[in-house]
């Protein structure tokens, strides 16, 4: 019913000019003193013609506009034909959207093209990167003074922050490299783990860690890419304390720390992109990509991440592994 109320509005004009038309038959049929019978006959003959050309003209139109609100739900690429034209404005508009359909066609490509060049150019980048790194590493090895150790631990986050540029760019590529299998979480974590010993032992931060013996379908390597990432956080924001690891049923991993804590207002934000909140503020070096990766990937992983905290309480980040099932073969 409001289709045929639009529909008449927009044939407001020539329903108007037909009721125009019949008047000016009517005053001129009674000027001239026709008979009743000559006019009615007639106008009954143009009201049923008019009646059956309106509704045809209506059914016409009603079709139109469902293949147009059916094309309003495909995207631009996707819209290769048009109704039937109907008129120069019809032909006009149609020809307009084609040129806005290429122009778009040709941003893009462009825009694609350019996203690829950064991407392969900043991959290269994170690997080249690595050799100086591996270098100064074995350089420092060598060396047991309170500088060489500040520079190793100064030296492993730069390491942090390239596997963090090289995840970043993996997850947006088109291919993945998970392996998905049943691992044991227990090597998973002391690999995790050994990576921060130097940051623990200098910092006299106490880890309180029991091997966890429990299995789990996940990927490895990016697993421990968001323990390392849960970590350094934990480590980051504690000045003192201890950083403790354990394993809730079911299958919840956990990393409690003893630091700052995190504000009541952030806690919902913090696996946002770029959210750093006010300990990132305040820190003046968080990028706000860590957790946010870790929520990514543990989307993909088919886990679970979430955090508890309070100001000056510590920070418990869970990761909930138990969502995948085996089937028996």
């Amino acid at each position: 019913m409001r289709l045929f109320s639009l529909y008449l509005k927009q044939r407001k004009r020539g329903i108007g000019a037909f009721l125009l038309f019949c008047l000016i038959f009517a005053v001129t049929f009674w000027l001239y003193r026709l008979p009743v019978d000559a006019i009615r006959y007639p106008a009954m003959l143009c009201i049923l013609l008019s009646t059956i050309l309106v509704f045809a003209d209506f059914g016409r139109v009603r079709k139109k506009h469902r293949t147009l609100s059916d094309m309003r739900k495909l995207s631009a690429s996707m819209i290769f034909s048009f109704p039937v034209i109907d008129g120069m404005e019809d032909a006009d508009y149609q020809e307009i959207i084609r040129l806005l359909q290429a122009e778009q066609t040709q941003l893009e490509t462009a825009m694609n093209n350019r996203y690829t060049d950064m991407i392969d150019y900043y991959t290269v980048w994170a690997h080249q990167i690595k050799t100086p790194i591996s270098s100064m590493k074995l350089t420092l090895q060598n060396e047991d003074s309170a500088l060489s150790r500040k520079l190793s631990a100064d030296l492993f986050r730069i390491e942090q922050y390239v596997e963090m540029v090289l995840a970043f760019l993996r997850l947006g590529s088109s291919s993945t490299d998970y392996v998905i299998k049943e691992y044991d979480l227990n090597p998973i974590i002391r690999q995790s783990v050994k990576k921060f010993a130097g940051e623990f032992i200098g910092r006299k931060i106490r880890l309180e860690y029991e091997p966890i013996r429990a299995a789990v379908i996940t990927d490895e390597k990016w697993l421990s890419f968001v323990i390392e990432q849960v970590l350094s956080n934990a480590l980051k924001y504690t000045p003192k304390g201890a950083v403790k690891i354990y394993l809730q049923e079911p299958k919840t991993l956990c990393v409690e720390d003893t630091g700052i804590g995190i504000a009541p207002e952030d806690l919902p934000r913090i696996f946002e992109k770029g959210y750093t909140g006010y300990n990132g503020r305040s820190d003046k070096k968080a990028s706000g990509i860590g957790l946010y990766l870790c929520r990514i990937i543990c989307t993909k992983l088919g886990h679970t991440i979430a955090a508890h905290s309070s100001p000056g309480g510590g920070t418990i980040v869970s990761i909930h592994l138990d969502q995948y099932k085996l089937d028996a073969e």
